[in-house]
């Protein structure tokens, strides 16, 4: 009787905390002794994302400039008309990121990229702008055998310079670069886990851990979810984001040979039309990466390869105690 009554109290909490993360607009985890997909594990550890916003000047779309949103915001696959297009009316700033999720026997690799249809600026002098922005985050997982793992390291993209982070607790520590800082991990109110906290400049959107970018004034706090919401303002401190995978049949990656999105291996097509570059310095063009174009050029590790080749780089930039393997299970940028 004893038993029974433990397995139904079991079976009680199981549904009770599976109807709490539906209604929360998670994505349900998978049961003990199930294996957890991919997509459940981007969710489980995707940021929490604080975007910092200007308002400033007419480039700034009042705000709009510093949203996350889709590549195809505009609802085609043309990079080179989304600066354009992200002026008029008819377009979704509703909130997404892509993931992606590289594996070995020992850990996985997860690959955010946070979107912006444009990289502004409203300083008259000697300071660029373009069409396109895509920075991001790699986070490091340890497989140890629980449901989704343990949380050991993080590498930024701030332009053409990376950052590494360890959250509390891990136990990497520098190897030939030097850790920036700490990982922070925040509780999400839609789902009730602790998530790494990643934050992102106004206009550059250079990307670092939280709070050595922060927002400063009027800004967006974004939450992983199952569904994807439009900010209500410039300083909407509770919106949801969904994710898309890069490698989706149709998707980001589906797309890498389409002229009309990307110009070089990696590298977002995009133009100087419209008013880019008006009262600023320049417009440039051709100038945002996607994950498999993003490079630290002072640094050992190949351009590319914090998405195609993560173990390679966690190795180059912590030291690792313990077993990690180069050998990939599932890498569907080389597949």
């Amino acid at each position: 009787m004893l038993d029974r009554f433990r397995i139904t109290g079991r079976s009680l909490v199981v549904a009770v905390l599976t109807a709490v993360l539906t209604m929360a607009g998670l994505a349900v985890p998978s049961p003990a002794g199930a294996a957890v997909t991919r997509a459940q594990l981007a969710l489980r550890w995707a940021p929490i994302h604080y975007q910092d916003v200007d308002a400033t000047g007419s480039h700034a779309l009042s705000g709009r400039s510093d949203y996350l949103t889709k590549v195809d915001f505009d609802g085609d696959w043309n990079g080179r008309n989304n600066w354009d297009r992200a002026g008029q009316s008819g377009v979704s700033f509703a909130a997404h990121a892509y993931y992606s999720v590289v594996e070995t026997g020992t850990h996985w690799y997860l690959t955010y990229l946070f979107f912006h249809p444009r990289d502004w600026t409203d300083h008259p002098f000697f300071e660029t702008e373009h069409e396109n922005d895509g920075e991001g985050v790699l986070l490091v997982v340890e497989r140890d055998g629980s449901d989704y793992g343990v949380l050991r390291a993080a590498i930024t993209v701030a332009h053409t310079d990376f950052y590494s982070y360890t959250p509390g607790g891990s136990t990497w520590t520098s190897g030939r670069e030097s850790v920036d800082g700490t990982l922070r991990l925040q509780s999400s109110p839609h789902d009730g886990f602790t998530h790494p906290v990643t934050a992102q400049e106004a206009k550059g959107h250079g990307l670092k851990a939280h709070p050595q970018y922060d927002i400063n004034g009027d800004g967006i706090v974004y939450y992983p979810a199952a569904t994807a919401e439009t900010p209500s303002s410039g300083d909407d401190r509770d919106v949801r984001y969904a994710l898309i995978d890069i490698h989706a049949a149709g998707g980001l990656w589906a797309q890498r040979a389409n002229t009309s999105l990307f110009a070089s291996v990696g590298t977002f097509a995009g133009d100087d039309s419209g008013d880019c570059g008006d009262g600023t310095y320049d417009c440039t063009t051709n100038s945002a990466n996607a994950p498999w174009g993003w490079d630290d050029g002072n640094d050992l590790p190949g351009r590319g390869q914090l998405a195609t080749d993560p173990a390679k780089v966690a190795v180059e930039y912590f030291t690792i105690p313990g077993t990690l393997s180069r050998t990939y299970t599932y890498n569907p940028y080389t597949s």
